[in-house]
């Protein structure tokens, strides 16, 4: 075994000399390779790569678009900016079919139905990409990722002879929010933070090349793809093999979900408007801790819009119920005011959350599942505090 590693390693370093020097053998396979989703939050999209063998060669890689570096220079900072640097990784087949089998996790193979040529032309398309002034590429979770990597190169080398026929958009018409929803169940916290976090650009109909961001449609594409050969119209894909065959595993909600959390708030809240309303009075603790809240998921919604270089989060109407402005208002308000300007204020408020029903109705946007009591309660607060207010001269 330890032979065959040298070997292989021997190989690489003779490739990157003189890679036109090596061709794959007729008996060389490429392989689109996908892999189903994890129980945590950077699994619960599954995973795909491209796999090389080839026999002749001893060489068995699978290449991989999908690895960073947790260590990288100012990696969490470039995170939140959008600029995170994602790269191509070079894997023993074995190696990688080991870490999947571990984690107990389907790994399923779809053998492409290529010519010798076009074998050699995607392996010098990897390896090229492989390169250390190459590798690296900027990362989007939706647009540019290890799944549509492989839709890119694949059309790449064969260019209009590979069609990937629609199946999904004409009877299913989703979003990329809602086939983001098909993966991560609602209530969990990752759902509900990418929901808050991204904004309408989300919730506009899914083209049929758009489905491919996640690599369960990657399967699903490829296995209808056809591609001409030969002025012949045939299946891309040759054959298919379950690589890997464990129980599904799903990334799912906790114990502490975001709905029990936002469903006792608002119980908690709507008991403490009920005490304000009997006894005339205004709970100001309760206040400070809502509108801070809401404040501060503001500033991040903002922040996230303007000042990063996420493609997903510009005009994200969350802001009509996490409204920035709240943080000052939490502080005004501790102060004891007997004028009557906090009403419209919440006047305001309540506007803006009608608003955003309506957004939600008429499809501008979809939000995140577990606020919706949240939201009904905050509509009946806005509203006593309106009134609190206005009577405070009367």
């Amino acid at each position: 075994m330890k032979k065959k590693y040298i070997l292989l390693l021997c190989f690489f370093s003779f490739f990157n000399v003189s890679n036109a020097q090596v061709n794959l053998s007729v008996y060389s396979e490429v392989s689109i390779i996908t892999a189903d989703p994890g129980t945590e939050l950077f699994e619960a999209f599954g995973h795909a790569a491209i796999r090389i063998k080839d026999p002749v060669l001893q060489l068995d890689v699978v290449y991989n678009y999908g690895m960073f570096d947790f260590n990288a220079p100012n990696f969490y900072t470039n995170f939140v900016k959008g600029k995170l640097n994602y790269q191509l990784g070079r894997q023993y087949f074995n190696r990688f079919i080991s870490s999947y089998n571990y984690q107990k996790r389907n790994v399923q193979q779809q053998v492409l139905n290529l010519s010798q040529s076009e074998r050699q032309a995607f392996f010098l398309y990897l390896e090229n990409n492989a390169t250390p002034e190459n590798r690296n590429y900027l990362y989007d979770p939706y647009y540019n990722n290890c799944a549509t990597k492989l839709r890119d190169i694949t059309m790449n080398v064969l260019g209009d002879l590979v069609s990937f026929d629609a199946l999904h958009q004409s009877r299913e018409n989703y979003s990329l929010r809602a086939l983001m929803r098909q993966e991560i169940f609602w209530n969990t916290w990752g759902s509900f933070g990418i929901n808050l976090a991204l904004g309408n650009q989300l919730d506009a109909i899914a083209t049929e090349a758009q489905y491919m961001y996640l690599p369960n449609y990657v399967f699903q594409k490829f296995k209808a793809a056809t591609r001409i050969q030969d002025g012949k119209k045939i299946k891309l894909v040759k054959r298919e093999e379950l690589l890997l065959n464990h129980r599904k595993q799903h990334y799912t909600s906790q114990f502490i979900s975001p709905l029990l959390v936002f469903g006792l708030l608002s119980i908690l809240g709507l008991f403490i408007t009920y005490k304000d309303y009997r006894k005339r009075n205004r709970t100001k603790w309760f206040d400070f801790f809502i509108l801070f809240i809401s404040g501060i998921l503001g500033v991040v919604i903002l922040f996230l819009w303007f000042f990063t270089n996420h493609a997903t989060t510009p005009n994200n109407f969350n802001f009509l119920w996490a409204f920035a402005p709240n943080l000052i208002m939490a502080f005004l308000l501790l102060k004891k005011t007997s004028k009557q300007w906090p009403a419209k204020y919440f006047k305001f408020l309540t506007a803006l959350l009608i608003l955003m029903f309506l957004f939600w109705i008429l499809g501008v946007q979809s939000f995140p599942y577990a606020v919706i009591p949240f939201l009904v309660f905050l509509i009946i607060r806005y509203v006593y505090l309106q009134r609190y207010f206005s009577t405070l001269n009367q």
